[in-house]
């Protein structure tokens, strides 16, 4: 099916090492206005499916460097020309990390600060709204995600930062219960408290948090990470109507 019948497929991107597939899938079959299915790294087109999730893990064993073996797998050749056609893309964790070797988002992840893997829940302060991940959620609100992650310390230089600020494309950042940011609250060092960002037309979203562990009201997680996967849905129904 497609948006025109009024369901968004997502296609959920497995490389050698990935470990939070099958949690992304898992979430998206939460919405009933989605599906997912699995697309294998060595695939060399989408299957035509409406959105794409690069999933967290561990790609390729994270040997090189996190991400720089997985932009060379096939299926990212065809992830470019989709994300370049305007289709919707998240990269979450090392999928975050996969769309920075690839060059769909500036800057680059490094080692968290004290070189220590770090896992917790998180308060993301929404920066920019205006966007196709974040369009259900207002400027301030504060989302409690948990974080995973050794290599989650954003880097990117003091020009493209400024003119990354000047576009609002800093869509999230690290905040304290109080929605202040808090070196405390920063759990990699991230220059700024920069948690997610975009690209410069906003249909390429990168975050280091797991939204897809947090959907369900039963779980120790919440419901936070709904806001995301649901703006994406509305925003990929909305391209189609467009498109029509």
């Amino acid at each position: 099916m497609s948006p025109a019948s009024g369901r968004v497929r997502f296609g959920v991107v497995v490389f050698p090492g990935s470990n939070c597939d099958t949690d992304a899938h898992h979430a998206i079959s939460t919405f009933p206005d989605a599906t997912a299915q699995y697309l294998w790294h060595k695939d060399t087109d989408l299957a035509g499916v409406d959105a794409v999730i690069l999933p967290g893990g561990f790609s390729y064993g994270d040997y090189l460097r996190c991400g720089a073996i997985a932009r060379f797998s096939p299926i990212m050749q065809a992830v470019r020309d989709f994300a370049a056609d305007g289709g919707l893309v998240i990269g979450i964790c090392n999928g975050f990390q996969i769309l920075v070797e690839s060059g769909l988002l500036p800057g680059g992840l490094l080692r968290n600060m004290g070189l220590k893997f770090v896992c917790r829940y998180v308060n993301l302060r929404v920066e920019n709204p205006a966007t196709p991940f974040t369009h259900t959620c207002r400027e301030g609100d504060l989302l409690r995600i948990i974080v995973k992650h050794n290599e989650g310390n954003y880097a990117v230089d003091p020009t493209t930062l400024a003119q990354m600020k000047a576009r609002g494309q800093i869509v999230l950042r690290y905040a304290d219960a109080h929605g202040k940011l808090t070196p405390a609250a920063n759990p990699n060092g991230s220059v700024e408290n920069i948690a997610g960002i975009c690209n410069e037309t906003f249909n390429v979203f990168g975050m280091m948090p797991h939204p897809e562990n947090s959907v369900e009201a039963h779980m120790a997680g919440g419901t936070d990470g709904r806001t995301i996967f649901q703006a994406m849905i509305d925003s990929a129904l909305g391209r189609a109507e467009v498109k029509a």
